[in-house]
């Protein structure tokens, strides 16, 4: 499970697309993205906190884990995207600790980190359980791995819709957000085609961490997931 070979295409989408990256983001998850972030930090991420936002972008979960913390957490910021790291700037008041790199080799010690944030972007890993492994070797003893992202409904209708949803509504949100270059943003159909429904997920989840928190928002088309070490 995870993209691949689709891998380095949806790269080179998400490059071209960080000028409009946040506020399409923002549409078309219909203004739950801010509503869920908070859902999932909230309560597994504490002050004096070592945090790694895997996958950041911008560091949008990080950004909400220090408001939660009034601060008081130390941030490394982990992205396979130099220029997305870059943009990061603007979005800190002090500039986090900045890394590059891919899901699957992650370059620190077992049991550094108190919590892993993974803010739609567990789903573009290039092989989902070597991904889960690493995360879970580098979060110390009951550390917690947050994720926030599209769910895959259990059940086909539903399931279905989500599809209808990304082939067809989305590149009008898009479109309207971002311009032409928001068309861009069809390749999340590709992702969600990857993506393992939310039980196997749930399941995927179990085989490296002890216990797993799994809530669902927009009929499971959203997740918010906390799986504990």
């Amino acid at each position: 499970m995870g993209l691949g070979s689709y891998w380095g295409e949806v790269i080179e989408v998400l490059r071209e697309i960080i000028p409009i990256y946040d506020k399409v983001n923002s549409y078309i998850s219909l203004g739950k993205d801010v509503e869920h972030r908070k859902r999932g930090i909230s309560g597994r991420v504490f002050p004096g906190n070592r945090i790694l936002d895997a996958g950041s972008g911008f560091g949008n979960m990080s950004k909400t884990a220090l408001k939660l913390c009034d601060g008081k957490i130390s941030i490394t910021l982990y992205d396979p995207l130099v220029p997305m790291l870059k943009n990061t700037g603007t979005h800190f008041e002090k500039t986090p600790e900045l890394i590059n790199g891919v899901f699957e080799h992650i370059p620190f010690r077992d049991n550094e980190f108190d919590a892993v944030l993974c803010g739609y972007s567990l789903r573009d890993a290039i092989n989902l359980r070597i991904a889960i492994s690493e995360i879970h070797r580098v979060l110390k003893n009951n550390g917690r791995f947050v994720i926030v992202d599209l769910g895959k409904p259990d059940e086909l209708i539903i399931r279905l819709g989500m599809s209808f949803y990304l082939r067809v509504i989305l590149p009008v949100l898009a479109l309207i957000a971002g311009g032409r270059l928001g068309l861009k943003f069809g390749t999340l159909y590709g992702t969600f085609k990857r993506w393992p429904q939310n039980k196997r997920l749930e399941k995927l989840l179990l085989e490296k961490f002890s216990r797993v928190e799994f809530e669902k928002d927009l009929m499971g088309g959203a997740i918010i997931v906390a799986a504990y070490k």
